[in-house]
């Protein structure tokens, strides 16, 4: 029996208006700013202006799918983040006056730390299997936050990952094999009460280790790909440097060598992006596709591998076949323009963007005008949230 592939039919990428470079944050903490350039590989950080939030990166990152490709038959919208905007409300619903989604679909958001992206794309590819002529709109936005002058503050980062998944995809097919790995560990995590996360960092660099390590292991007891048959491998990037080191466990533990070229010809090409973005928590490894696919020789015909973690934690190892005439669907002009245009922060208005805390008294509250990207937080008002277009 034959089966309709399923995969990635379209891809794109938002990020903020904002960024800091590492080189401004080094001289204010006095640390060479290799430290951050070379040490855990980023140069750059996306920042969130006073009237920016995941849903408006979010609508920024799918309004060009729906440009391309219409709303039809869109049946199901899956929002992935750990930085939502309410305990009950779905952040996409408040997408639909942005970007025009159908009213008839399900809408719903998930949460898994930065493994979310790829639970809505495992659950798209479920649906689509049922009902080949469906499509699922899946987004994945977060904002990084971390306290001020702590070991996590160089890994913060925004960015927002739109995906249409389809049956007979443009851009990536989807293996039918996953490895999956779970384990109740405090590495990460940010309780109601808090803004910013609290991390462990050698505690979560440990697990993330670990976790792909069983996740590839799970990968192949279900029959999935060799090592040498993928062409690249894209990692969950909280700081590029940790995709190095992810690939480097992974090859040691199942009895190769890793060479730093080595290294270098499987991931260097997916940590462009995200060295410039940093951390977007469950839509960094989709940027790191995202910048693979950008910068890489040909691909077409080539193996993936995708490898998930979402700290707590969840790992998951799939991979795909790149498509014929991919190069045609991609938004390389798009992806680099949204990275290039950014404003560059100093250190102090930075600070201030950090420490804003929103209104909250009910009371009608317009938000600064900052923003240059096509969506913005306009107001608060009887504990909601405005949106607008710009």
């Amino acid at each position: 029996m034959t089966t309709t592939p399923v995969g990635i039919h379209d891809l794109s990428f938002a990020t903020t208006h904002y960024a800091l470079d590492h080189a401004v944050l080094a001289e204010r903490l006095g640390v060479d700013r290799d430290k951050f350039y070379l040490g855990i590989g980023q140069e750059r950080m996306s920042v969130a202006a006073a009237d920016e939030d995941i849903v408006t990166i979010a609508a920024a990152a799918a309004q060009p799918i729906l440009e391309r490709h219409g709303a039809d038959n869109i049946r199901t919208v899956l929002l992935a983040t750990e930085t939502g905007v309410d305990q009950s409300k779905a952040a996409a619903l408040y997408l639909h006056s942005l970007i025009g989604l159908p009213n008839a679909a399900r809408v719903v958001e998930l949460k898994q730390a930065c493994y979310g992206g790829t639970a809505g794309l495992a659950f798209a590819a479920g649906l689509i299997a049922r009902d080949p002529s469906q499509r699922v709109l899946v987004i994945a936005a977060d904002i990084a936050k971390y306290e001020l002058d702590t070991p996590g503050e160089p890994t913060q980062g925004a960015a927002a990952v739109a995906m249409l998944v389809t049956a007979n995809p443009a851009i990536l097919a989807l293996d039918p094999i996953s490895g999956l790995y779970s384990a109740d560990i405090m590495d990460f995590w940010r309780p109601n009460y808090r803004s910013e996360a609290i991390v462990d960092g050698k505690t979560s660099v440990n697990a993330y280790q670990k976790a792909a390590q069983e996740a590839w292991s799970d990968y192949r007891r279900q029959g999935g790909r060799e090592l040498s048959e993928f062409a690249a491998f894209c990692y969950h990037q909280p700081f590029t440097k940790m995709a190095y080191k992810a690939h480097r466990h992974l090859l040691e533990s199942q009895g190769h060598t890793a060479e730093a070229a080595d290294l270098e010809a499987a991931i260097g090409a997916t940590t462009t992006y995200n060295r410039t973005v940093g951390n977007s928590y469950t839509a960094s490894l989709y940027l790191g596709l995202a910048s693979l696919l950008d910068h890489a020789d040909d691909l077409t015909g080539k193996a993936l591998a995708m490898i998930s973690y979402g700290s707590g934690s969840v790992a998951e190892f799939f991979s795909g076949t790149v498509q014929p005439g991919y190069r045609a669907h991609l938004r390389t002009e798009a992806n680099q323009a949204a990275i290039s245009s950014r404003e560059m922060l100093d250190y102090d208005h930075y600070r201030a963007l950090h420490e804003a805390v929103l209104p909250t008294d009910g009371a009608y509250h317009a938000m600064a005008e900052e923003t240059r990207r096509p969506f913005r937080l306009a107001a608060m008002s009887g504990h909601k949230r405005i949106y607008e277009a710009r």
